[in-house]
């Protein structure tokens, strides 16, 4: 018949599962009236153990403390990843004509400047006529001003010389006047005319095909198409969507609180959001904007969030599942809540105590309250300042369950 060890009996595990098999010290002692455990007694609990250095290293804990934090409520909703309106250009058409050429499609990496489409037009034709006509004008006005200039300037020395009335002289500077004029009415039209011409067609590269009727639209920025509305051959008026650029990594994130949700939600409120496929990968964002008014159709208000570092394997329209926090509130103690475990029947958290290079770890019982994403309000069982391992904390749990066992394994 096997003999167990009483329930008094102080255990010390030191060894991590099947991992750490060596570095546990065990210390025990007998019941207080020093008779002997009766043969077939029931196994005691063992709530501590003290793991030696290697275990502690092969265990690769991490560690959090007890503390006093004013409580913050928190709503869980879906949200959707969507493109920054910051870094989205919705390309629309400049002039009325017939779409030649689509050079782009959703997905393609596009510079600042390059073309994405092509309309052929009689805008652009008309502009190329005007130019040449006010480039004429100019030059024509080039001559009567110099010739205006001349005239005077020869009118004042022939004034000097008493060769010339002064009433002359005065006209010709009206004629000087006059020229000069009508050389700056010119070189406006020419210069309007020419800025006309390089608003149908940009700078930049010009595509080889493109003739002299083609009005050419260019992106503004630089990103990737993400949408594309032209097609070959339609006939489009100016302010027609052709083609979206947005920067793919530039995101935000927008949800629809009901109006008791939103109420504790203000700007700089902190979520933590995960996509729907990827559950376990967890990032941040900020509130930015928190709509004003409700949203006639779902009776929901728009809050808006921009992620603090890039969104991993996030796109635009991802689904995401979120949760914002809401304002402070009184004062409660809290841990971690991957610190809380459930250990056979009983909610604990697992003290870590320094002892020397190795580490005394004490499963303590707790009364848990109110839980918010990441974060366990305790009621009883730990005061503040403790501290308790987060970080596979499973592992340590699984040393006190061994302990528990009437075998040990």
């Amino acid at each position: 018949m096997r003999v167990v060890l009483p329930f008094s009996c102080v255990r010390r595990a030191g060894a991590i599962g099947v991992l750490l098999g060596s570095g546990l010290v065990t210390a025990c002692s007998g019941p207080s009236d020093g008779t002997e455990a009766a043969a077939g007694s029931v196994v005691p609990v063992a709530d501590t153990a003290t793991l030696s250095a290697q275990a502690v290293a092969i265990g690769g804990f991490t560690y959090d403390t007890a503390r006093l934090v004013p409580w913050q409520s928190s709503v869980t909703v879906p949200g959707r990843l969507m493109l920054d309106p910051r870094a989205l250009e919705t390309i629309g058409s400049i002039t009325e004509g017939r779409i030649t050429h689509v050079l782009v499609r959703v997905g393609d990496r596009v510079q600042a400047g390059q073309v994405l489409v092509m309309i052929h037009s009689h805008e652009i034709m008309d502009a190329r006529g005007a130019f040449a006509t006010a480039t004429a004008k100019l030059a024509a006005a080039v001559a009567e001003r110099d010739l205006a200039i001349s005239a005077s300037n020869r009118a004042v020395r022939l004034l000097e010389a008493k060769a010339m009335s002064r009433a002359e002289v005065e006209r010709a500077d009206v004629a000087k006047r006059v020229g000069e004029a009508a050389y700056a009415a010119a070189l406006a039209e020419r210069d309007r005319v020419a800025a006309l011409i390089e608003h149908l067609v940009g700078t930049g590269p010009v595509p080889a095909f493109a003739d002299e009727h083609d009005v050419l639209i260019r992106t503004p920025i630089a990103g990737v198409v993400t949408a594309r509305d032209a097609q070959p051959g339609t006939v489009v008026l100016p302010g027609t969507p052709l083609v979206s650029v947005g920067n793919p990594d530039q995101l935000q994130l927008l949800m629809h609180l009901s109006a008791d949700a939103v109420a504790g939600v203000q700007v700089g409120a902190t979520v933590r959001f995960a996509l729907t496929e990827q559950p376990a990968t967890t990032m941040s964002a900020t509130v930015t904007r928190v709509a004003p008014t409700v949203d006639t159709l779902t009776r929901t208000v728009a809050v808006v969030a921009t992620p603090t570092g890039t969104v991993r394997s996030g796109r635009a329209e991802s689904f995401v599942q979120a949760e914002i926090a809401g304002r402070g509130g009184a004062p409660a103690l809290v841990v971690p809540s991957s610190a809380v475990q459930a250990l056979e029947g009983d909610t604990v958290v697992i003290v870590a105590t320094q002892r020397g290079e190795g580490l005394f770890i004490e499963a303590v019982p707790v009364r848990t309250g109110r839980r918010a994403g990441d974060r366990t309000e305790i009621l009883a069982g730990v005061s503040p300042g403790r501290r308790v391992i987060v970080g596979r904390a499973a592992i340590a749990k699984a040393e006190l369950i061994k302990r528990r066992s009437p075998d040990g394994e």
